[in-house]
């Protein structure tokens, strides 16, 4: 399984990015997927969760400012952030769960400053 994550770059306080996770499968044979972050010096983070239910979860301090959905003919899962913060700036990665099994992306990086 591999996951391509994309859509990382600069953006100033209340700015808007998408990333993007392209699975090398059918997104639907994961059981959940999600996207983490690791700011510098902070521990990996769960940022929003989606699993093959259609549920999604979300990180208190995202609530309201990110949405996760996916395109199933594109095997992708999207993050969407919007009103950015500094405080969101970090690595993000991709992650996809399959019973026991974890997969994650490669990393991209968000950075939000003015």
């Amino acid at each position: 399984v591999q996951l391509q994550a994309s859509g990382g770059g600069s953006v100033q306080p209340g700015g808007s990015l998408r990333l993007s996770c392209a699975a090398s499968r059918s997104i639907f044979s994961f059981n959940v997927m999600g996207w983490y972050r690791q700011a510098p010096g902070k521990q990996r983070e769960l940022v929003a969760s989606l699993f093959v239910s259609g549920t999604a979860s979300f990180a208190d301090s995202v609530k309201g400012r990110i949405t996760i959905s996916r395109d199933s003919a594109k095997n992708t899962v999207y993050l969407q952030m919007n009103s950015l913060k500094p405080e969101d700036t970090a690595v993000y990665y991709c992650n996809a769960q399959l019973g026991a099994f974890n997969y994650w992306g490669q990393g991209t990086l968000v950075t939000v400053s003015s």
